[in-house]
């Protein structure tokens, strides 16, 4: 398929579209759940100053629109129905390169209008690490649950300033706790998920650490305030913690003693739209 020039939507339009989508899916019985930097601005609809935070800090460029792609997160065994909603009810056009390619991983569709492009990946997300998301649909809605949204950012090898960023975000509205509740991290479920996958582990807490060094960074540029600085350390420091708590596996233990000698993390590329 040639290169699509996406028109781009205001913030509050694309949310709506976003929504409707879902809500759709769910009227058909179809687990779809939005993941990404839209989920986590989702979730931030109780903190505006949270939100804010997305330009503040410099997430979107100046004067650009704040989401320009829709990614969801479906389970495979659903796909025909996935395929169905989008090329036959919302009259999405079809990326039939690619999803005759990736089809059993992820389909790319085209707004009818050229206004953004969809992503939806099938049971998990294989880029630098896996993220699971079987039987893990159901326990948020029209997103991702937390602890896999951090896990979603953390799992990043090479990690970018606007994942950094999505994090801050999300550290900002909410607390980490131990047990699955929609606005509360879960730290228990990402402690444990990191004990059984050494290289996860490092990549992931790696990560944070550059979640509390940006953080610092922004601070002396006045871009978060002390209160805002301290709440995001404290609950990054605490689901730290909980991490190093949490005893491995000893797949994990047996990968730890290789380190970084040999590769832990799985090269991605790309894909050409």
């Amino acid at each position: 398929m040639g290169e699509i020039h996406f028109v781009g939507l205001p913030e509050d339009k694309f949310l709506e579209e976003a929504l409707a989508i879902v809500g759709k899916a769910k009227d058909m019985g179809i687990q779809l759940r939005i993941i990404g930097a839209l989920a986590i601005y989702i979730h931030s609809d109780n903190c505006p100053v949270c939100r804010e935070k997305f330009r503040t800090l410099g997430r979107f460029g100046e004067g650009q629109p704040l989401f320009t792609d829709l990614d969801l997160m479906g389970y495979g065994k659903q796909r025909k129905n996935i395929k169905k909603l989008f090329e036959e009810i919302l009259g999405f056009k079809p990326d039939f390169y690619i999803n005759r390619l990736f089809g059993t991983k992820r389909h790319i569709y085209y707004h009818p209008k050229g206004y953004y492009h969809v992503d939806v990946f099938f049971d998990k997300l294989e880029f630098s690490h896996d993220v699971n998301f079987k039987n893990r649909l159901e326990l948020d809605y029209p997103t991702i649950t937390l602890a896999d949204l951090v896990l979603e950012k953390t799992q990043i090898h090479q990690i970018n300033r606007k994942d950094i960023i999505d994090l801050i975000v999300l550290f900002l509205s909410h607390e980490v706790g131990d047990k699955q509740e929609k606005e509360i991290i879960d730290g228990k479920y990402i402690a444990k998920m990191l004990a059984d996958d050494w290289g996860f582990y490092y990549d992931a807490t790696n990560n944070l650490k550059l979640v509390k060094k940006f953080s610092d960074m922004f601070l002396k540029e006045g871009k978060l305030d002390e209160e805002e600085y301290k709440t995001i350390i404290e609950r990054v420091n605490k689901l730290l913690e909980m991490i190093e708590a949490e005893p491995k596996s000893r797949k994990w233990r047996k990968r730890a003693k290789f380190g970084t000698k040999k590769p832990w993390y799985r090269e991605v590329e790309e894909v050409v739209r």
